[in-house]
This record gives structure tokens, sequence and C-alpha cells, in this order.
């Protein structure tokens, strides 16, 4: 009887899987604006040199260092009525949309006073969303105990994410254009990004509102110190793993950063732009696949396959070229597939491990384990947006005019195998990476055993001491010894 009723309890109702993925749908209208266009906004309409420009990604991304833990941290130790991390989400979208507006507005002052702007509000864009982002993600481990269900729920965020950031890509350059015909280009920013930034937050209410939090921690897990959190980084060596393979999308956000500019001088046309943003759309299609493949594959197994394949047609695209346009979109559309289909995949696998940190310490630790995927993802967008702008200087790039033979074959470089690099990196990382479903699930019955003992313990038919220390043997066995 006992577990129908947690049967019920775990029951993710399907208006839940679609206000998750419409809140990552309207939360990545900012991030795919701020990704994909404040380098060229800096660079091209503000005239911010992309030396300065990288300059304030990385001051940024030092913030962030500190900051990140701390919010994370916070996150970890709380809980209220509206839930864990329900809470943020009700609020963080008002500051989501200010934020991104703000990096797209140009105060009529110096060049010194719009370099600080610019770095003041991209800093602020930032901070603002790691209160949303972490949440997000975090609620994936509290609306299900279910491993097959958590799966399906990082996929349908994934979704979300892959879509809102590809929808951007699709509708802001067109509506950049038609804003421009009677506005300036800086106006014309201001206005298309304001409208989308609103139709966002309408988005991420509903992903508020109709989403539920489930998964309580153990009465253990209740206190969550700042030296509990230290331990459970410490500890989790495959979230450490999983988070350095997350940081290596830096090539992949290269691409994002520079693919415009490969549009704008290498093929002569922005507009196709709009046409990488349907592909991006359209291949988080392929997401679908994720719960079908897991059901006959490992995760681990399946990123992998996916990495080396990436590699292969990468290097085909390079050696191919790019004079045939069709050739380019088909190419860029299977390796946006494959690599797209990565990051669900080491999603669900990071999620996964907050039961591994929970069996090893007594805490669950949700916050900091998405704040650091959180933490990679604006680490790679600053390191890309940084060394892309160092590149771009290397390379000879020259705002607003016709570009060098070589300033184009860089741009092509960066655009087709740079990426497989990336995937190169990933694997070796992942070198190693031995838990799987099967150690979640050990860890999942070790945990369970520990709250039927602590309920029997709180009733008074259970005196044996329950503690974290206690489990230690028992976890590692279940675990294989993944300490």
């Amino acid at each position: 009887m006992k577990d129908k009723v947690n049967s019920i309890a775990e029951k993710v109702a399907p208006s839940e899987f679609v206000a998750y993925f419409l809140y990552g749908f309207g939360q990545c209208f900012s991030y795919g604006i701020v990704g994909s266009f404040i380098l060229i906004y800096y660079t091209d309409v503000v005239g911010i040199s992309s030396i300065i420009a990288s300059a304030i990604f990385l001051l940024a991304r030092v913030w962030d260092a500190v900051f990140d833990p701390i919010v994370s941290g916070f996150m970890d130790k709380g809980r209220n009525t509206h839930g864990k991390f329900r809470k943020y989400m009700r609020i963080a979208p008002i500051f989501i949309v200010v934020s991104t507006i703000a990096c797209f507005f140009t105060p009529t002052v110096s060049m010194t006073g719009k370099i600080a702007y610019a770095a003041a509000s991209y800093i602020l864009w930032g901070t603002t969303y790691a209160f949303s982002d972490i949440p997000f993600w975090s609620m994936s481990t509290v609306m299900t105990k279910d491993s097959r269900k958590r799966t399906n729920l990082v996929t349908t965020a994934s979704l979300g994410v892959s879509a809102g950031g590809g929808m951007i890509a699709i509708i802001l350059p067109f509506m950049l254009a038609y804003f421009k015909n009677n506005a300036t280009p800086a106006t014309s920013y201001l206005i298309s990004i304001t409208i989308l930034m609103l139709i966002g937050f309408v988005f991420m209410q509903i992903g508020y509102r109709f989403t539920k939090e489930r998964v309580k921690p153990s009465a253990s897990a209740e206190k969550v110190t700042t030296h509990d959190i230290i331990t459970a980084v410490k500890t989790n060596k495959y979230m450490l793993k999983l988070l350095v393979t997350m940081l290596l999308k830096i090539f992949m956000e290269m691409v994002n950063v520079i693919i415009i500019y490969f549009f704008t001088y290498d093929m002569s046309n922005s507009k196709l732009m709009s046409v990488f943003g349907v592909i991006g759309t359209l291949s988080a299609i392929t997401y679908l696949l994720i719960p079908f493949l897991t059901k006959y594959f490992k995760k681990i197994k399946i990123l992998r396959f996916l990495l080396v394949t990436d590699i292969i047609f990468r290097v085909i695209f390079f050696a191919v070229g790019y004079k045939n346009v069709t050739l380019v979109f088909i190419l860029l559309a299977i390796t946006q597939c494959l690599y797209g289909m990565t990051g669900p995949i080491s999603s669900a696998m990071l999620a996964e491990t907050v039961e591994y940190t929970e069996v090893k310490t007594g805490k669950r630790c949700e916050a900091i384990v998405f704040g650091g995927q959180t933490f990679a993802s604006k680490l790679a967008i600053a390191f890309a947006g940084a060394t892309t702008g160092l590149i771009l200087s290397f390379i000879g790039y020259q705002p607003n005019t016709a570009q060098s033979s070589g300033t184009m074959t860089g741009l092509f470089i960066i655009i087709s195998i740079l990426p497989a690099l990336g995937s190169l990196l990933r694997l070796w990382v992942l070198k190693g990476y031995d838990y799987t479903e099967d150690e979640f699930k050990n860890c999942r019955k070790i945990l369970d055993k520990r709250a039927t003992k602590l309920e029997a313990e709180s009733a008074g038919t259970n005196t044996s001491s329950v503690t974290p220390t206690g489990l230690q043997t028992e976890a590692t066995k279940a675990t294989g010894d993944a300490s």
C-alpha cells in the first residue's frame, strides 16, 4: 500500500512537463540574446573593441566564480512554503528581463562611460541569471526520485532551452532588420529585445506556476552548512568530471559567437543566421530520442558515441569547405543534432550524482550540483566571448568592411574544426567514468533504507543510530568503491 501511495506521489503530470519546458524556453530568450548577439552589439553598434569586450567577459566570470557558489550554497540551505527552488523561479524572471534589456541599452556618454556601463550591465545579467538557472535545473531532482522520469524532465528542459535559444536566432535578425528601417541600430536592438523578453517573462511565469516539488531531503540532510557544501564538492568526483565537460562547451560557444560573422562575411548574407536558428530549433527534436535510447543503452555510452561521431562530421565539414551553401547547412544540421544531444544526457547524468553525494555525505546539495552547471555554462560563454574577441583581433577582423581571405579562413576554422577539439577533450575527461544507472539505483536503495530506518526510529520502534557515517561501508559497497 505504501508503494502505491509513493507511486501516486511520484507521478509528474503532463502539464508539469509542458510548464517545465516553457520556463526553459522563456529563460533562454535571455541566454540566446546575450550568448549570440552581445559581442557583435558591442563591436558593431556600441563601438567597443573586441579586446575590451573580452576583458568585460572575463571580469564578469571572475565575479561569478565568487558569487555563484554563494548563491548555490544559500539555496541549498533554505526552503519555504513556495518550495526550495520554486520561490526563486517566482521572482527571478523579473530580474532576468530587466538585466537582459539593460545589456542592450546604449547610454549617451563618452566611450569610457559606455565601457563601464557595458561591464556593469553584463555582470548584472550574469548575477541575476544564476538566481533563475540554478533553481530551474535543480527542479528536476526534486520533482521525482525516479531516474527515468528525471531523464525525461531534463530532456524536456533541454528541449525548452534549445528551442528558446534557436527561436532567438530565427526571430531577432528579422526584428532588427525591420526596426532598423525607422530607427538607429542601437534603438532597433533595444525595441526588439524588450519585446522578446516580455514574451519570455510570460513563459517563465507559466513554468513557475505549474511545477511541483516532491522530493524532500532526509532528516539528516535538512540542515546544510558551508562545510557540508565543501565536502559535497570534494566528494563528488563524478559531478566534477561532468562539470569539466560542460565547461568544454567553450568551443561550441565560440561557434555561436562567431557564426554571425561567418554568415555576414564568408557567405555574404547575415540573414542566413535565421536559417541556422531554424536548424538549432529543429535539431532539438532529436532530444526526443533520448528517453528511447536510455531504455537500451547506458547514458555514458550514448554520450561517448555522440562525441566520436561529432568529431568525424566536423572533420568532414572542414575538408569540403563552405562554397556549397546546401552542403554547409546539411553538415551544420548534422553536427548541431549530434552535439546538441550531449547536453540533456550530460544534465541527466549530473542530476543522478545528487544521490551519490547524499549517500556519501548525508546532504543532497542539489543547488551546488546545478549551480556548477550554470557556472560552467556562463564560464564557457565568457571564455568563448573573450577568446573569440582576441581571435578576431588576431585574424585581422575589421568591423563593417570586407574581410581579407585570411580573416575569412580563420572564421571558417572556428566554425568547422574547433568544436571537434572540444569533443575530443570531453572524451578524454570522461575516460574511466563508471557511475552509471546501476550505481544510481544502488544509491537510491541505500537512501530509501536510510529513510525507513529513520522513520522507524522516530516512531520508537528502532533505537539504532542512523547517520551518514554509519552508512559509508554500505555506500562504498553499493557504488563499487567509486569514491
